[in-house]
């Protein structure tokens, strides 16, 4: 009995860590997955350097779109798109 309460306090910390830490980085870039398989010809995104643009074309093969920006037309890996910046972009205005 006494060795597994000397183990106790740092298996409490693994659970903390885990809890605190690592299920929410999980759930976060399951998320993440997710928004960039949705990804579809037409929508708005910003990327995470802040470029906005809308794409144009999708890559299944390299996992890569082609975003048209005012500048021209530009290749980034669908993770570079941000998907928060994303999403409030797209997200319809609240009246006040």
């Amino acid at each position: 009995m006494e060795g597994i309460t000397q183990f106790l306090p740092i298996i409490l910390m693994f659970g903390v860590v885990y809890f605190f830490m690592i299920a929410p980085q999980m759930k976060r870039a399951k998320q993440e997955k997710k928004f960039a398989s949705e990804l579809k010809k037409g929508d708005k995104v910003i990327t995470k350097s802040g470029m906005h643009g809308k794409i144009t074309e999708l890559n299944d093969k390299d996992r890569s779109c082609i975003i048209e920006t005012m500048a021209g037309k530009i290749k980034f890996d669908r993770s570079s798109i941000s998907m928060e910046m994303s999403k409030s972009l797209n997200a319809p205005a609240k009246e006040k």
